[in-house]
């Protein structure tokens, strides 16, 4: 087995280890907060802190990396995230079980900051959406298997293996990542690392996330609210004047935006994971609160969009190495784009296997998306920065999964009392308590699930367009820094932004500059 296929299948470790623990931690919620006696709130941050850390730290990650060295922080990043599985599996009440989250949160955040950056140094610009096609089989695989395991465990033993199932995944992926990744940065003693922008962009992304979450456990004009979100505004806007005018070693190069083909892609992330992340939640409550399936089946319903995933995934990224990414990533969004037309229509008594087809046409659209826009924004960044390029990627989608549970709430519960979309959010929902008839409550619920779909299929559409305008250039082989086949060279972007283009990279490994 070649090197790159060596380190995707560490990666894919990772994404392993990532895909089921977020899908079994759902199928355990229940008992988790039964068996502690966990409040409402504290069981909502167990499941918000791992994004809100993973969001805010992803990005000074991915710099650190392209500082100090990738295979570093990734295996790093797998003792933090076992360290931190191991202690919520002994997590005695829910405000530990959110600590020891946080510590899995910031093991999340370095192998995430790390995984496209790895794949991309170990795979040519030619290979790179094969590459990130086989890793969407592992997401859904992990995801499927998640479901699975979660209602194993649950049937057998305690809900505190949900957590120690990691541990011996983390372990044999640290060991195998420690003898097998070669080190791909020669640290520079030249660059430093910006602690006064880290501590500017870290401290205004938790603060707006912080405030994200209190607006869905309590009321969008509560001090707690509002003051962390007003408070956000300045801290990221010093730290982008900080960067533009102050850093001599930007944590996020902002000239990384001169190039349309990485900022339209990084658009499309936004949009697409904007629409679509909630939609789980959103048809999670609609199998449960108005089709009364019980939780395990409910996640079983979910399976056809997973297993499409799978499936599709390989051969988008295939594709794409083929035809480029702009077609493939916007035919999936087109698709996404009709299923969430169709979801749109769903009744209180639409076929169930209707709506599995539904999914899986979602599926189908991801996995054609997935692959082939990763692709093109990490060939739209040098190699010497596809840590931030990696970080920048999943800070802004992760910030995007998190307002994206905002969106769906806000649709569901518009014509609702104020609380009721912290109760769906943390499973605790009671309709008794509203005094509404069954009926009422059914047609409340599916007018706002309509304008929720509505709303995503609109995002969706949003992203197609900026997919189809981000052009030809930088895509996989036709990339910047590579010539057309029988032409003169693109002007690249070691010529474009202001980046050595040496510096920081091991020679050993640079990528030739003809592919040929």
């Amino acid at each position: 087995m070649g090197y790159k296929w060596k380190a995707l299948a560490i990666v894919n470790l990772g994404s392993l280890m990532g895909s089921i623990d977020a899908t079994v931690l759902v199928i355990g919620f229940p008992s988790v907060a039964r068996e502690l006696g966990a409040s409402l709130v504290e069981m909502v941050w167990v499941l918000m802190i791992y994004l809100v850390m993973g969001t805010a730290l992803v990005l000074s990650l991915g710099r650190l990396s392209d500082m100090k060295g990738r295979k570093r922080l990734y295996t790093a990043g797998f003792v933090v995230f076992i360290v931190g599985s191991g202690l919520c599996g002994f997590a005695a009440s829910g405000l530990e079980l959110v600590l020891f989250r946080a510590v899995q949160g910031v093991g999340g955040a370095m192998l995430i900051a790390n995984s496209f950056a790895i794949v991309s140094d170990a795979f040519s610009p030619a290979e790179r959406g094969r590459a990130f096609g086989v890793n969407t089989i592992v997401w859904g695989a992990g995801s499927v298997l998640g479901i699975a395991l979660g209602g194993f465990i649950l049937a057998i033993t305690t809900w505190r293996w949900i957590f120690w199932i990691n541990l011996p995944i983390g372990v044999a992926a640290t060991a195998i990542g420690m003898l097998v990744l070669r080190e791909s940065v020669t640290p520079n003693p030249r660059e430093t690392f910006d602690f006064a922008a880290a501590f500017l962009f870290v401290g205004g992304l938790i603060s707006f996330l912080f405030g994200v979450t209190q607006g869905i456990l309590s009321s969008w004009t509560a001090p707690l609210t509002l003051g962390p979100i007003l408070l956000a505004a300045p801290l990221l806007a010093g730290f982008v004047v900080w960067e533009l005018r102050v850093s001599r070693d930007p944590i996020l190069p902002l000239s990384l935006f001169r190039s349309w083909s990485f900022s339209a892609s990084l658009l499309a992330t936004v949009l697409q994971g904007l629409a679509l992340f909630a939609t789980n939640f959103v048809l999670m409550i609609y199998f449960q609160g108005i089709r009364h399936v019980s939780v395990l089946n409910a996640s079983y319903l979910l399976l056809p969009l997973f297993v499409a995933l799978m499936v599709v995934g390989p051969i988008g990224g295939r594709l794409s190495d083929r035809w480029g990414a702009r077609f493939l990533s916007t035919l999936g969004l087109v698709v996404q784009a009709a299923a969430l037309l169709l979801l749109s229509q769903l009744s209180a008594s639409t076929p169930l296997g209707l709506v599995a087809v539904y999914e899986g046409l979602l599926g189908v659209g991801g996995g054609l998306f997935f692959p082939a826009n990763t692709a093109a924004i990490m060939s739209s960044a040098p190699r010497n920065r596809f840590g931030v390029a990696s970080g920048a990627m999943m800070t802004f989608r992760n910030t995007a999964v998190a307002l994206s549970y905002v969106v769906a709430l806000v649709a569901l519960t518009s014509r609702l009392p104020p609380g009721v979309g912290a109760q769906l959010f943390g499973g605790s929902f009671n309709p008794a308590s509203l005094g509404l008839s069954p009926a009422t409550l059914e047609s409340t619920f599916i007018s706002g699930m309509h304008s929720a779909f509505l709303l995503a299929a609109l995002f969706v559409g949003a992203a197609a367009v900026f997919s189809a305008l981000r052009g030809r250039r930088q895509e996989g082989v036709t990339g910047a820094a590579f010539p057309r086949e029988g032409g003169a060279p693109h002007r690249g972007l070691e010529e474009a932004l202001p980046f050595p283009p040496t510096r920081g990279e091991n020679p050993a490994v640079a990528p030739p500059r003809n592919p040929t």
